[in-house]
């Protein structure tokens, strides 16, 4: 019996799927060409990482990678003082640009100064939209 109930469901589903690739007047639809004119748009061109008036360096927007708003993109082992800041997610804590991932939750509070020691991961996903991750092995408050 729940047999039949499938195969009668799974064939009440491929006579729907059939009439919808019909047109409204019981015959097939084909697809048109549109002969309209093409869309273009143009976008603003990216500061080059030459800018002088565009901040660098480790810690700083833009940094060697040259990318606006962006703490540099460079793997290895960092030592960081700051305050830490809330992140625009819940539980996102930010120290220069770079995401605090992992680390003493009681030393790593929104308003604290810190010092951070901890691996530069920016292949690492997570739920924060910002930031470079930075995987926290220590910290302390400074």
């Amino acid at each position: 019996m729940r047999t039949l109930r499938i195969t009668t469901a799974a064939l009440l589903a491929v006579v729907a799927l059939s009439a919808c690739a019909q047109g409204g007047d019981g015959t097939a639809s084909t697809p048109t060409q549109d002969t309209g004119s093409p869309v273009t748009t143009d976008f603003p061109t990216p500061p080059s990482p030459a800018d002088p008036a565009m901040p660098s360096g480790p810690g700083k927007p833009g940094g060697p990678a040259g990318t606006p708003g962006l703490p540099p993109a460079t793997a290895g082992t960092v030592t960081l003082t700051g305050t830490v800041t809330p992140g625009v997610e819940p539980g996102c804590l930010l120290i220069d640009g770079y995401l605090l991932v992992d680390g003493p939750r009681d030393v790593l509070r929104a308003g604290n100064r810190v010092t951070v020691t901890g691996r530069v991961e920016p292949d690492l996903m997570t739920t924060c939209q910002q930031g470079t991750p930075l995987r926290v092995q220590s910290a302390k408050r400074a």
